[in-house]
């Protein structure tokens, strides 16, 4: 299969491990955080860790929006949902998260809440027109990759004079979750984390390009290689930080050239530029309030802003106390070092977000196994 087979040779990737070994300093650590979830489902699947010398270490970053989101958002779609004359579409993922008091969609919808689940914006829309007596919100969340997708339904809302429509916007920025990291008292040199580079997330960067990453680059003095999410770009892209950190360079690469350009989808960018705004800030889950690091629906687009129309008020809620989720999106930990982990915590069973989502890093190391023989690595 084109682009996938040639990504997956497994000849060429002990070529490329071997690269990395011949390259990495023995008296240095290369500690490389990857933002992107994919990338951590895919660094489980394919073994890679496994590949790498001991002195290469992945930290596990925040790049789930499922993930990330707090616990008060979630709330707010389950009271919406609650609600005897609205339909509330979403995306699978997000029907078992628990929100407050182990609450969660899938729970509403067997106490009768009319909630159904989506591909996205798209079929939510075709709910509301094939439903003109029910109130349809579409609870969208994601990254940048899926926020074009959202703003296209509410174009098209406007223009169809859809009022039985409407959105419940949760979309985040990845720029701003990167600064949050790099600006952390626990990732300095002191700190419980140490973040030497990054693996820039690819399915984002398709949107916005590789651009917004130069001033981390510049400014904090970290090297950003954008990777795809086959094992060979993975391996690659490790390959590109470790030259990089050898060579005392930190400029922005773009391993993922096939799909990613510096400047980005400029049709995607300015149709979300027409539809949404900056917030003034916004909690995540693990990493706190951050400021302009989510969206929210432009006046023109009032009408169709479930916020708006149903007074939606957030309450922030604690997160689970036993769970460690919000320190394993932060990279402090991993999933095999939270008590609960594969006990209590387990996919039929999810304590927090983190074993849920298909993104997650919990779901990734239960679902491939990686908890159950792998040394960790101090």
């Amino acid at each position: 299969m084109k682009y996938v087979d040639e990504y997956r040779d497994g000849a060429l990737a002990e070529r490329v491990a071997a690269a990395i070994a011949a390259e990495v300093d023995p008296g240095r650590i290369y500690s490389i955080m990857e933002f992107c979830g994919g990338h951590t489902h895919a660094i489980c699947r394919h073994g890679i860790e496994d590949m790498l010398p001991a002195t290469v270490r992945l930290v596990h970053g925040p790049g789930c929006p499922v993930c990330v989101l707090p616990i008060g958002r979630l709330d707010m779609a389950i009271e919406l949902a609650r609600r005897p004359e609205v339909t509330l579409c979403t995306y699978g993922d997000m029907m078992r998260v628990p929100g407050r008091d182990r609450g969660s969609l899938m729970k509403a919808k067997a106490e009768g809440a009319d909630i159904r689940m989506v591909y996205g914006s798209g079929d939510a829309l075709r709910v509301a027109r094939e439903n003109p007596g029910r109130e349809v919100v579409f609870f969208a969340i994601g990254f940048e990759t899926t926020t074009p997708t959202t703003a296209v339904a509410l174009v098209q809302a406007k223009a169809l004079g859809l009022r039985n429509f409407s959105v419940f916007a949760n979309h985040v920025l990845t720029p701003s979750a990167i600064q949050a990291i790099l600006d952390s008292p626990e990732v300095t040199t002191t700190g419980s984390v140490r973040v030497d580079g990054f693996i820039g997330p690819g399915h984002v960067s398709t949107i916005i390009g590789s651009a917004p990453y130069d001033r981390f680059a510049r400014d904090y003095r970290r090297p950003i290689v954008v990777s795809g999410f086959e094992p060979l770009d993975i391996m690659q892209s490790v390959l590109m930080l470790v030259r990089q950190l050898n060579e005392g360079r930190h400029g922005v690469e773009n391993q993922f050239s096939r799909a990613v350009s510096h400047g980005g989808n400029a049709k995607a960018q300015a149709l979300v530029d027409q539809v949404f705004e900056l917030r003034d800030s916004f909690e995540w889950r693990g990493l706190g309030t951050i400021p302009d690091s989510a969206l929210q629906i432009r006046e023109g687009f009032a009408d169709w802003d479930a916020e708006r129309r149903w007074q939606l008020r957030y309450v922030p809620v604690a997160d689970n106390k036993a769970c460690s989720c919000a320190e394993i999106l932060r990279g402090v930990k991993k999933p095999a070092d939270c008590t609960i982990f594969g006990t209590v915590c387990t996919p039929e069973n999810p304590m927090g977000s983190c074993m849920v989502s298909p993104e997650g890093s919990c779901a990734a190391y239960h679902l491939y196994g990686r908890w159950r023989d792998m040394e960790k690595r101090a």
